[in-house]
């Protein structure tokens, strides 16, 4: 029996699927090290940290699967971030820009919030003497500017401009009605001239006032010195030991102190001062020592300037404008004496005080060098100008006024 021959197929079907090959990924020096910080740094968020690892071990040619086992996520977020990498570098790691959830405030009620935030508290009834986020929240239900809203949300508006309506500064509005005329010459003076002419060589000016009420505080428990990881500890109770003034002139272009301490300011603590300045060479030689000063009970008005034109005949007065001490240089030096020498204040009695002080001012004189004084006559006029044209704006209504 002749049986038929068995017929095989022979055609061979392919049943693989294709390979996906994972984008590659070239990690240079500089970018491996701005990546390993992201990866390593202790504030750096979780997703970044994640996003710069993954590019990592790319760099590495390591494979998705491996990527995704190793940091515990799935083989698509490590293709997303690989491939984002791959095609924008750096910027690919951002989040790219999402729509989110619509507005539930218009631009109106953003810009009311913010037109309240720049206004007194007082000029809308509120009992406060500043606004805080959360007050400006409650107030603008109250107004019925919207139903309702978060203090964070306020805050976020009024950051877009830079806002703190919770902060503020003081300042003092000019009234002297010869201002300029004194400050103009003040600030001659510091540049060396007077009258419209240069000062000549054997010409000073002397910066001088008193800094009144510098306390003795002795702490109940000795102040304690810093160490390893701990700031300087003082006590916070103390005993009052009196206080007293000190009374300083300052070279302004040899950067020289002179000073003495007096239970009290006065006209005789002022003009002891002046003598133990005018005895003193170069300045009793000298032929004009102009004495800058603000108007203190000590040395104001005429009467002080012939007081000390009779006394010292080469000694000039020049005063600052009325609350203009700013312009008195001196003020400066007092500002290093409170920071360096009085806080913080923790001296037996007077004595020790009055001690450290005259020890300081001869350390100080061993290496002063003068202040680099920026304000200018050019400057002063910008001031002023800006200031006449708030005063317009604010007569012709376009500025609040107090209530």
């Amino acid at each position: 029996m002749i049986t038929a021959p068995l017929m095989v197929d022979h055609e061979v079907r392919s049943t693989t699927t294709p390979v996906i090959q994972a984008c590659p990924v070239r990690v240079t020096g500089a970018l491996r090290r701005i990546l390993t910080r992201r990866a390593r740094g202790q504030k750096t968020p979780y997703r970044d940290k994640i996003r710069a690892q993954i590019v990592l071990w790319a760099g590495d040619r390591q494979t998705n699967t491996r990527i995704a086992a190793e940091l515990g996520i799935t083989v698509d977020t490590v293709r997303t971030w690989r491939g984002r990498f791959a095609e924008q570098g750096l910027a690919g790691l951002r989040d790219r820009p999402r729509s989110g959830r619509p507005s539930r405030f218009s631009p109106v009620q953003v810009a009311q919030v913010t037109a309240l935030a720049c206004q007194l508290p007082a000029h809308v009834g509120a009992p406060l003497s500043r606004w805080s986020c959360p007050e400006l929240a409650r107030e603008a239900v109250a107004c019925n500017v919207t139903e309702s809203i978060s203090a964070a949300t306020v805050r976020r508006w009024l950051a877009r401009d830079a806002i703190k309506p919770w902060q503020y500064r003081s300042w003092i509005f000019p009234r002297d009605p010869d201002f300029a005329v004194k400050a103009e010459r003040v600030l001659d003076l510091y540049h060396r001239r007077w009258d419209g002419k240069k000062l000549g060589p054997r010409e000073y000016v002397i910066s001088s006032d008193e800094k009144t009420s510098v306390q003795a505080r002795c702490r109940c428990h000795p102040s304690l010195a810093p160490g390893k990881a701990r700031m300087m500890r003082v006590n916070h109770e103390y005993e009052r030991g009196g206080a007293l003034a000190y009374l300083a002139a300052y070279d302004v272009h040899q950067a020289r102190v002179f000073g003495h301490c007096a239970p009290s300011t006065g006209i005789v603590p002022f003009m002891t001062l002046v003598a133990q300045v005018m005895t003193t060479e170069p300045y009793a030689s000298a032929k004009r020592v102009f004495w800058v000063v603000d108007n203190g009970s000590s040395h104001r008005g005429q009467a002080a300037i012939d007081r000390l034109a009779k006394r010292f005949p080469n000694a000039v007065m020049a005063h600052t404008p009325v609350h203009a001490s700013w312009l008195n240089q001196i003020e400066v030096y007092f500002s290093v004496v409170q920071r360096k020498v009085v806080s913080p204040n923790d001296f037996t009695d007077l004595a020790e005080v009055e001690q450290r002080l005259i020890d300081f001012e001869k350390r100080y004189n061993a290496t002063a060098t003068p202040f680099q004084w920026m304000f200018t006559r050019d400057d002063l006029h910008d001031l002023l100008a800006r200031i006449s044209q708030h005063e317009q704006q604010e007569a012709a209504g376009l500025l609040p006024t107090a209530a």
